[in-house]
């Protein structure tokens, strides 16, 4: 049976070229990534109702379960964001955060792209409806797609914390804990954890 997320989350294996980062960038042949793979990398994710964001019990519920007490919107584009160009470039630098990064998306679509186990990249795509929440301590980047507009539901436990920690900050605790926890664990033996 086919997993409802697929429609608004795909993933998969990104190629080396440097062109515009709003394209796909599939590897050739193409590699997609799976949900249990996103799994094992502690990237969650949810299908929701997008149409119903206030009303809809999935998502008080998610709320609730994992204590975001804080919500808030963030409008993606060249019209609606301050400083368009230079915070587009800022969310493509690679960081971590101390704390998940939980995104909803309830308009337009964007890619996360994360790094797997052995430093490939990984580019997650979600669309309208998507929920995806990224490990505290997980290397990664925001971009839009040729689209270029996403409006995102920014979720938080207490009191939101949006500092980005640009590569490399593997000293911090929230990056050992990342990496004892999912890159050191299961698929194998330890990955190699490189500097950039």
């Amino acid at each position: 049976m086919q997993d409802p997320r697929e429609e608004l989350i795909q993933a998969w294996y990104m190629d080396d070229s440097d062109e515009d980062q709003r394209l796909p960038h599939h590897r050739n042949p193409q590699e997609f990534v799976s949900f249990e793979k996103l799994d094992e990398l502690g990237v969650l994710s949810w299908r929701l109702d997008a149409d119903n964001y206030e009303t809809d019990p999935e998502l008080k519920k998610i709320r609730e379960d994992r204590g975001y007490s804080y919500t808030d919107f963030c409008e993606v584009c060249p019209e609606k964001l301050p400083n368009y160009e230079e915070k587009i470039k800022n969310f493509y630098e690679e960081h971590l955060h101390t704390d998940e990064e939980i995104r909803y998306c309830v308009a337009g679509s964007g890619y996360f792209d994360v790094r797997d186990r052995d430093e490939a990249w990984i580019r997650i795509w979600v669309k309208k409806g998507a929920m995806i929440v990224l490990p505290a301590g997980i290397y990664h980047r925001f971009t839009l797609d040729s689209d270029n507009y996403i409006k995102a539901m920014r979720l938080f436990v207490g009191d939101p914390v949006w500092t980005p920690f640009n590569r490399p900050h593997d000293h911090l605790p929230a990056r050992q804990e990342y990496v004892d926890n999912f890159v050191n664990k299961a698929g194998g033996g330890p990955a190699v954890n490189a500097p950039a």
